[in-house]
């Protein structure tokens, strides 16, 4: 009896933490294929998650920040962000949070990531889940940038940028058809 009782126990603590998968309707998949194949997309993101370092723990605890909101993840909602890949040409506007080792703009004003021009090496890899990784290096006006972004079936993103005088940063939101785009595409947030 005791091993039947362990063995229903220990099911539904197996059952209850996998982990759950979004699925991702045909045409969202199709969608994603189409905008990595033409290197033809915009990503806007809902939440940075920047590199959790002592000085950011200090100013965790200073209680500056808004109500819900951690010094790991921090909401963008309310935020304008937008990074935008069209052919070989990079732009985009990201608020930056983290530690700048070496200041990027006069005074210190300018902290966001604006990447502006031509990426180099870029390179694409699809993964069996259907989800795709995106490696290229891109410039903002003093500072270069190693950038991952993974792409998902469900048009879900990720994106690393790595700067070479500041500490990495993520960010999680959803690709779409740029606005500007005539065949707009809205992405579909599920």
């Amino acid at each position: 009896m005791k091993k039947i009782i362990l063995l229903c126990v220990s099911c539904v603590f197996v059952i209850s933490c996998s982990a759950t998968k979004t699925t991702a309707s045909l045409e969202q998949i199709k969608t994603l294929d189409e905008l990595v194949a033409h290197q033809n997309f915009s990503i806007e993101s809902d939440y940075a998650l920047p590199l959790v370092t002592n000085s950011l723990s200090a100013l965790q605890n200073s209680g500056i920040l808004a109500p819900g909101e951690n010094i790991g993840r921090i909401s963008l909602l309310n935020n304008a962000n937008e990074l935008v890949l069209k052919g070989s040409q990079i732009s985009s506007k990201l608020p930056y949070f983290g530690e700048i080792q070496q200041s990027t703009g006069y005074n210190g004003s300018n902290n966001s990531i604006v990447l502006a021009g031509e990426i180099k090496d870029y390179r694409v890899n699809k993964h069996k889940d259907g989800s795709y990784t995106l490696k290229f290096d891109a410039k903002s006006k003093g500072e270069n940038f190693d950038v991952i972004i993974i792409l998902y079936p469900n048009l879900s993103s990720e994106m690393t940028l790595k700067g070479a005088k500041r500490f990495p940063i993520r960010y999680t939101g959803y690709v779409r058809v740029p606005k500007d785009d005539t065949n707009d595409v809205e992405s579909i947030k599920k």
